[in-house]
């Protein structure tokens, strides 16, 4: 079936205006793109954000989404490494051609992943913007930590012993950063989370889960108490900035707290304590060797069972539930789930 020429979008209309279900054309792919028809497209906490707060976009009206899985479609000059009908997943960018809340989106082939049969669609737009977070915080963010990434050679395991906390370890980013801890063989490996998805989280790799809304004082006294004494790195998938004093509390001399939003704590403390933010876009000029590795050994890692889908929730609707959705994710209404839609839907 040849491919249309028009398709159907989820437009925001002007800076901290409405979205709109809309036409606009579909892309062909250059040299070395894929054009993707998008089987689910995912809703993060971002896209709520730039409608409200009319942040990094500013030409409208803009296409917004940045995770999703599909079927390739066509293949521009140069590709090998993919064919029309392969099932894929990847991260979009905010670009209209690019981002991911659409019916077909161009993507750079080098940041592709092939979906292994055992995964449905779905589940393969719950993984790309949580896992590049949280590994290029842990692997890669200039000012971080750097470890070695467990894909690496020596890097598997290369942190036994060692502790490490993630804040929020049942929100989409922190369920990944816990699944990339146990893969680097940070042990313990302490989260805080709703009690309610100790079980989930136990199965990504948590060795502790501990209330969320323990104070600050007792939450650090639980820490010292696992861990033997305070940490040096400290991943705070949340970062508001009561989470953030409280992660900042937890760290050793010279310790790192990654975080997600702006950093609220001050960049250096006296005792060499630091905060860095991550910027988990992974075709940016300093993450896109690091990207390219990663997407070339994540089919493995899925395929192994190293690294699992979040669970999904389809919100109803096509392109037109998204609304719906972001106002679930900006109301705090999810917990341990990542909210999908299928754009094929949309009416």
């Amino acid at each position: 079936m040849a491919t249309p020429t028009q398709q159907k979008a989820l437009l925001l209309q002007a800076k901290q205006g409405e979205f709109a279900v809309g036409t606009r054309p579909v892309p062909k792919p250059g040299p070395g793109e894929l054009l993707i028809k998008n089987g689910a497209s995912g809703l993060n906490p971002v896209d709520w954000k730039i409608q409200t707060h009319g942040i990094f976009v500013e030409k409208f009206p803009a296409v917004l989404g940045v995770d999703a899985a599909g079927v390739v479609e066509a293949v521009g000059e140069g590709v090998t490494k993919f064919k029309t009908g392969d099932k894929i997943l990847y991260q979009g960018i905010l670009d209209n051609d690019h981002a991911t809340f659409q019916q077909y989106t161009l993507i750079n082939a080098d940041f592709v992943a092939e979906l292994p049969a055992s995964l449905t669609i779905d589940q393969g737009a719950s993984i790309p913007l949580a896992l590049t977070t949280a590994a290029v915080g842990l692997y890669n963010q200039a000012g971080g930590p750097l470890f070695t990434a467990p894909w690496a050679d020596g890097g598997k395991g290369k942190y036994a012993n060692t502790p490490i906390v993630v804040i929020g370890g049942s929100s989409v980013v922190g369920t990944l950063a816990i699944q990339l801890a146990k893969l680097s063989g940070f042990s313990p490996i302490i989260t805080t989370a709703s009690l309610k998805n100790a079980a989930l989280l136990e199965g990504f790799g948590a060795t502790n889960v501990l209330d969320r809304n323990l104070s600050a004082t007792a939450l650090r006294a639980e820490v010292v108490k696992i861990a033997g004494g305070l940490v040096s790195t400290v991943y705070d998938a949340i970062s508001l900035p009561e989470t953030q004093a409280a992660a900042f509390d937890l760290l050793a001399p010279g310790g790192k707290l990654l975080t997600v939003l702006a950093p609220h704590e001050p960049k250096e403390d006296p005792q060499g304590r630091t905060v860095q933010s991550i910027t988990g876009i992974i075709q940016l000029p300093q993450n896109a060797e690091f990207g390219k590795a990663l997407y070339a050994k994540l089919p493995g890692l899925l395929e192994t069972g190293d690294i699992k889908p979040l669970v999904v929730e389809v919100v109803p609707g096509g392109l037109g539930g998204i609304t719906t959705g972001l106002a679930k994710l900006k109301n705090n209404q999810v917990s341990a789930t990542k909210l999908v839609v299928r754009p094929g839907e949309t009416t």
